[in-house]
């Protein structure tokens, strides 16, 4: 796993950090993802994984998100983000301007905010139980292709014409281990992307460790019916006189 190296060319200009007001709801959200474990560092590899980005403003293609070899910090401030200005897909190449350099997977957002003008935030997160079960299930990248890379971003577009990748708003990264990318009208949208998928996630562990205690007790439709009934009724309590 290669987390975190840039593999396009960058061009970056500094910058003084934006005003913290301009990134408080994205690093709030960041936030978030951090304390879920959905971004994070890799402390065996020593790289950080996962980023989150935020449309400048609607219609416009520039947009703000979290700088490379953040991931190991719990807080972020406004020193830790920096703004994509330009980029050129086909051409591997990057302009960003601010205190940091950009994420390594910069270009993987630029081509999700290519799609439309409609989408305004991106997340990309790290989690291998949920990537697990959702590869190949989803939109889902080629194993073949590599994350930060030109490849990666035309996958985007691939998934974009060739699959129902706007209903969901979600895809896999086949060649990413345990990478996946969600995104939406706001940060709130993409949030609840996020959300939704975890919610059914951990709603299928449960039920099925259910069905396994189920069939390790040999228990019948009889069992269930009962242990319904008993849980459901009102324990008597006589009125003490």
């Amino acid at each position: 796993m290669e987390e975190g190296y840039i593999k396009y060319h960058l061009e970056w200009e500094y910058a003084p950090p934006l005003p913290q007001s301009e990134i408080e709801a994205l690093n709030s959200w960041r936030k978030r993802m951090y304390d879920l474990g959905l971004i994070g560092h890799y402390d065996d590899l020593g790289v950080g994984y996962g980023n989150i980005s935020q449309r400048c403003a609607p219609l416009r293609g520039d947009f703000v998100i979290s700088g490379t070899q953040t991931g190991h910090l719990p807080d972020l401030t406004s020193a830790h983000y920096t703004v994509v200005t330009d980029y050129d897909i086909l051409g591997n190449a990057l302009w960003c301007r601010g205190p940091i350099r950009a994420s390594s997977e910069s270009l993987t957002h630029a081509a999700v905010y290519a799609l439309s003008p409609i989408y305004q935030a991106v997340i990309h997160i790290h989690h291998r139980g949920l990537w697990e079960r959702l590869l190949g299930k989803i939109p889902t990248t080629s194993p073949a292709v590599p994350y930060g890379t030109p490849e990666m971003a035309q996958e985007v577009l691939r998934l974009f014409r060739e699959t129902d990748m706007v209903l969901g708003k979600i895809f896999v990264m086949a060649g990413h281990e345990e990478g996946i990318v969600a995104f939406g009208e706001s940060l709130e949208a993409a949030g609840a992307v996020v959300k939704g998928v975890l919610k059914r996630f951990f709603a299928e562990k449960a039920m099925n460790a259910a069905d396994q205690v189920w069939q390790e007790k040999g228990w019948t439709i009889k069992d269930e019916e009962e242990m319904s009934h008993r849980h459901l009724r009102t324990p008597y309590k006589p009125d003490s006189q």
